[in-house]
This record gives C-alpha cells, structure tokens and sequence, in this order.
C-alpha cells in the first residue's frame, strides 16, 4: 500500500466510521450457493465498502454476483452502514429482487466482528429475518447470511471465498 494514499484516506475517515474502516476497499471472490428448494451453485461475487467523501458517518455497500461461466448477472444489493460511537450499528439494505431490509446490530472494534439483525424486511413474500455476521479472521473477511421464512428457520444460503481490494490483497470467506 501506497503509505501517502493510507494517509490521505485515513485522515478523511469519520470517527464514526474509524472502528470499521478495516472494511473500506473491493472484496472479490467465488463462492458456492444453496437453500432448501434449489440446487446448489457456484458463482462470482464482489462487495465495495466505502466512505462517501462528504464526511458523514456513513459507510456506502454494494454487493455483486453473477455466473462464472457467462458473466451474467445473478443478485445485486446496495444500501448504507451507520455505525454508532456505542459499538452499535444501523443498516439499510436494497436487494435487486425489490426486497429491502433494516438491519440492528454490534460491532467489536477490538475482535472486528458485525452482527446485524434483521428489524424490517420489507416486501418479502417468503422470508422473515435475516441475520448476517461480518468477522476478520487472519486476514480473512468472513460473512455469515441466514435467513428465516414462514416454513424453514434460518438456513444457510452462500459460501464464498474471494481477495484482492483495491487496497490490499484480502480475502473474503461467506460461510451461511
């Protein structure tokens, strides 16, 4: 990493934002995928944490996937992260199905892991909550998404290993 650009990018980082900023950057991986009603599948995925440069204490997320072998797209999700000084944290979620979620939860600083919880999911014919983990382990970002609908508890539903921010080499492990 490029010590002057670390600087530069640090310095305008919201205090706020500070605790998470290990997430700042592209994460880029493949993964495998499953639920209880389809088979399961492999994939491509990428997920872009930033902080918008007007200096709100906002993180802005956005969330890829497509087929590895034509490219085509498969599910997208953007929405915004607003981490609170108490090591409490909000998040709203918009899914490319026109599902849309409000998410509570904590984050560590110290162990850097976010657990949100799902408090609204809205337009949403068949899921009830959503719960997702966000963990750094050596190196790794490892995510955790399950899900709740009227005839299942939470199921796992994607497992996805990928690297390389624009920052860093990092990797991201989803494991549902």
């Amino acid at each position: 990493m490029d010590k002057g650009k670390e600087k530069e990018e640090s310095s305008a980082i919201h205090p706020a934002v500070a605790p998470l900023s290990y997430l700042l950057g592209k994460w880029k991986g493949e993964g495998e995928g499953g639920y209880p009603t389809i088979n399961s599948f492999r994939y491509g995925e990428e997920l872009h944490f930033s902080h918008p440069a007007s200096g709100k204490p906002v993180i802005a997320y956005s969330h890829k996937t497509w087929k590895l072998d034509s490219g085509m797209p498969m599910h997208s999700e953007s929405g915004y992260w607003r981490p609170k000084p108490d090591a409490s944290i909000e998040v709203v979620i918009a899914q490319s199905t026109g599902l849309a979620e409000v998410l509570k939860g904590t984050y560590s600083a110290e162990d850097k892991v976010i657990k949100l919880q799902s408090e609204v999911v809205a337009n949403a014919s068949k899921v009830r909550e959503i719960s997702r983990v966000y963990e750094m382990v050596n190196g790794e970002l490892r995510y955790n998404f399950k899900t709740r609908g009227s005839l299942f508890w939470l199921q796992k539903y994607c497992i996805v290993v990928a690297g390389m921010s624009e920052f860093l080499l990092r990797n991201l492990i989803i494991v549902y």
